[in-house]
Order: structure tokens, then C-alpha cells, then sequence
């Protein structure tokens, strides 16, 4: 699979279930901490053994720190401040502040020159942030004071997520496959987490016990999504990689919707629209431009 559409949208779908599974998981009392250390473990495990069997291995100069560094910026705190927010927001809403972290992710690689995106594609993450706005806004109309002061936390997720993207990019070791990359920051990222859960609320494993199909939904998610992030990395550049929040975003509401309860006005759906437009300019621009291993 090489593609760049397919991986972003098979990325993207994978990561969008993260936000209802989370909110599940959250609900049952798993510390939220706890829940993104899970999710890091499982992925980086399974990630790690298909790196195994379809990658070549060797050493690596620098990997570690690479890794760690990555874990730190792209996994361990805005998996946190997603998991913290999502039962006071919505998984559908903190699906949606993802989808603005392109926005992040293009203003950083312009400003440090890694790959920075053609004016077309600028023009898609402008329609993107359009439609990502338009939902917020018409999502938190009368928003209570404490939900407002949670709203405002949960956007530093994209900008830690846009400092993620370009930092791999401009940073990957060289002769560092994708799955390899994948699982290894993965895997940097449980004790940070696991430390972090312990600091803020124990590390209680009973409630996973009662949730064993959330829990193996995720795991398989988190797993297909690692399996193609570091490829679509690779292939799209900081800036097409971070589209994958648009399609998390319409994943994590139309999930929300379905099977969570959640009901979002008519324009949150006008919204939605707005963001497909963005995605396909983004991707017009990407096919346009010079093609990669």
C-alpha cells in the first residue's frame, strides 16, 4: 500500500476510533493516563513484531533519542489532554480540535522550510480549518464555565501534535524503516504515561477487566493506524500527514452519533461537508506535487 489517499484515510479512519473508544474506556474508570499507556504498549508490541518480519533491521544512530523526543510531543501529551478532556467535551469535539492541527503542522513546516505545502494545499487546510471551526462553533453554543476551561486545554492538543509532525520529519534517523520508527516511539512512550497515571490517579488495572472488547477494539485500531502513519509520513510530509485529523474528525462524530448519543446541530454537518472539500484540495495538491519512495 503506497498510496498517499489510502494511507490517510486508512490512517485517519484508525485513529478516529480512538475517540469514542476512549470516551468508553474513561467512563468504565480507567485513568486516562493508563488508557493511552495501553494503547502505546499494544501498538508498539504488534508494530514492533511486523517491523520484524517485513523490515530490515540495523543499528540505527540515534533512534533513541529520536524516539523519545517523539514520544514526548506526539504521543504521551496529547494522548493525555485527550483523554482528560474527552469525557468533560465529547469524543466527537476532541476529535474535531485534532482536525485543526493542520493548521499547526503548516505554519511550522513554512517556518522551518521541512517540506511546506504548495498554495493549493494551503488553500485545503484554509477550507479544512473553515469546516473544523464552523463545527466548534456550532457544537459549544452555551458551553458551562468548566466545560469552557477544558475546551481551551484540549487545544494545545494540535499544537503539539503539529510540533510532532515536523519534528519527525526534519529529525528521522537515517535507515529507520516506518514500522520500526512506529513501534520504537511507541514503546518510549508507555513509562512516561504509566508515570504520569500513577502521579494523577494510580494504577488501577481492574476497570480494563471490565471492558475487554473496547480494549481489543483499540488495540487493533492503534495497531493499523502505526502501521501506516510512519509511511504516510514519509510519502505526504508533515503538513499531508496531519489530514488525517480531518477524517478522525468526521470518524470520532459520526461514531459519536451512532453509537454514543451524541447529536450535533445541522450546521456541525455543514461543517463536516466543509472539511471533505479541504481534504480533497489537500490531496489534489499532494498529487501534484514531486513524488517520493
Amino acid at each position: 500500500m503506497n498510496r498517499p489517499l489510502v494511507l490517510l484515510l486508512v490512517t485517519g479512519l484508525a485513529f478516529g476510533c480512538n475517540f469514542p473508544l476512549g470516551k468508553l474506556a474513561v467512563a468504565a474508570g480507567v485513568n486516562p493516563a493508563l488508557w493511552a499507556a495501553v494503547i502505546c504498549l499494544g501498538a508498539g508490541l504488534a508494530v514492533g513484531v511486523a517491523a520484524r518480519l517485513f523490515e530490515t533491521s540495523g543499528v540505527v544512530p540515534g533512534i533513541y533519542r529520536y524516539a523519545a523526543i517523539s514520544a514526548v510531543i506526539s504521543n504521551v501529551i496529547p494522548l493525555a489532554l485527550t483523554f482528560a478532556a474527552i469525557p468533560h467535551i465529547g469524543s466527537g469535539l476532541a476529535a474535531i480540535l485534532v482536525a485543526t492541527s493542520p493548521v499547526t503542522t503548516a505554519i511550522l513546516s513554512m517556518a522551518f522550510r521541512v517540506r511546506p505545502p504548495s498554495p493549493l494545499g494551503l488553500l485545503g487546510i484554509a477550507v479544512g480549518l473553515a469546516g473544523a471551526m464552523t463545527i466548534i462553533v456550532a457544537r459549544n453554543a452555551g458551553f458551562a464555565a468548566d466545560e469552557s476551561s477544558w475546551l481551551l486545554l484540549a487545544t494545545l492538543i494540535p499544537v503539539f501534535l503539529g510540533a510532532g509532525n515536523v519534528y519527525r520529519t526534519v529529525a528521522w534517523p537515517k535507515g529507520a524503516g516506518p514500522m520500526r520508527l512506529g513501534a520504537t516511539i511507541n514503546l518510549a512512550a508507555v513509562l512516561p504515561l504509566l508515570a504520569l497515571a500513577w502521579a494523577v490517579g494510580g494504577l488501577n488495572l481492574a476497570p480494563l477487566a471490565t471492558i475487554p472488547a473496547i480494549v481489543a477494539g483499540q488495540l487493533v485500531a492503534s495497531t493499523i493506524m502505526y502501521l501506516t502513519f510512519f509511511r504516510l509520513q514519509a510519502m505526504g510530509g508533515p503538513t499531508y500527514l496531519s489530514q488525517i485529523g480531518y477524517v478522525a474528525a468526521a470518524v470520532g462524530v459520526g461514531v459519536g452519533v451512532s453509537f454514543l448519543g451524541e447529536r450535533y446541530p445541522p450546521l456541525v454537518w455543514a461543517g463536516i461537508a466543509v472539511v471533505a472539500a479541504g481534504i480533497g484540495l489537500t490531496t489534489l495538491a499532494q498529487a501534484r506535487a514531486p513524488r517520493r519512495a
